[in-house]
């Protein structure tokens, strides 16, 4: 009898451990308190737009507050490094943009590491882009457009919102590769540009199909492509690149997602792809997504990760060659 008690107080002390061990290794409740969405830009920016437009269901769903915080600053940044540094416990967030892959190469010293200091949860939508001319440009394709490009021998100037923005390093993208002589004029914003695209004082411009929408109905400018794989739904006449035979602008979109901090639990993160995409999908959502010019583009977090490592990589070298600083 005294063996079999002996062989019981080991068995249940064993047990006792491995319950504790588990205990330990499982996450805090998810979610506990308010959780609040950092976005790193302006009100009114794309990914302040999706926090907005999401935020009330995800609360509806999670039975706590959803606080939307700009910290807008440094591309973005300031933001990023504030939810680099935030509790692992899922309840701060990053509601992050394409950017967040070209500042590594912009930036000597960021206060993050854009792949070690977090965790992706899920990618949420595009907002593709267009090339976009000035109306008195006589080209109405890319091929006839480039034929123009190489003609003018380096007389054709480009708008961008300003040095390192993504319109800024797609047109540096097509240029790398098709080798094109054109001038970059860079803006303080995407307003100036686009009125000077307007007015004529710029010929050309790659900026997102929805931006660029009141010039083209006004007939101000014309769109010969569209990134993708698909055309916009926004502008379904106008041809991808793809279809006019460059395809290095496949996957040159505007895409919004949302990162965690590092080491936030893989329970914590699969709740959190779950409910957004659950959200995304649905109908009051999609619309409201549609009606700003974005399609949504879920994904895994896995995925988010493979695409924000490939974007990394890709933007370091178009930097690095065309010698690019941010402003």
């Amino acid at each position: 009898m005294k063996i079999l008690n002996s062989i019981l107080i080991v068995a249940v002390t064993a047990l006792a451990g491995a319950t504790g061990l588990v205990h330990a290794q499982t996450s805090a409740p998810f979610p506990s308190k308010a959780i609040t969405l950092v976005v790193p830009f302006t009100p009114s920016s794309g990914s302040d737009i999706i926090a907005r437009l999401m935020a009330p269901k995800l609360s509806a769903r999670w039975g706590y507050p959803v606080v939307i915080d700009n910290k807008p600053g440094a591309s973005g940044n300031i933001g990023a490094a504030q939810v680099a540094a935030a509790a692992a416990d899922g309840h701060t967030l990053l509601m992050a943009i394409n950017t967040f892959t070209m500042t590594p190469a912009l930036y000597k010293k960021l206060p993050y590491d854009a792949i070690a200091d977090f965790a992706p949860v899920a990618k949420l939508a595009e907002a593709g882009y267009a090339f976009a001319v000035h109306a008195s440009v006589p080209a109405k394709d890319m091929a006839s457009m480039m034929a123009l490009i190489k003609k003018s021998n380096g007389k054709i100037n480009y708008a961008s919102p300003g040095n390192g923005t993504p319109h800024h390093l797609a047109m540096e993208l097509l240029k790398s590769q098709y080798g094109l002589n054109v001038v970059h004029i860079p803006y303080k914003g995407i307003q100036g540009a686009l009125t000077d695209l307007a007015g004529g004082q710029v010929e050309m411009m790659i900026a997102t199909v929805h931006s660029l929408r009141p010039l083209v109905e006004g007939g101000k400018i014309r769109e010969l492509a569209v990134s993708g794989q698909v055309r916009s739904p926004l502008s379904p006449n106008v041809p991808t690149f793809k279809e006019q035979g460059i395809d290095v602008m496949d996957s040159v979109d505007s895409w919004y997602g949302v990162l965690a901090p590092a080491k936030t639990p893989t329970d914590v993160v699969a709740r959190l792809n779950r409910d957004f995409i659950e959200v995304l999908n649905l109908e009051e959502v999609k619309s409201a997504f549609a009606k700003q010019g974005l399609m949504i583009r879920s994904s895994t977090p896995a995925q988010l990760e493979a695409l924000i490592k490939s974007d990394i990589a890709r933007w370091q070298k178009v930097v690095s060659d065309a010698k690019i600083a941010a402003d």
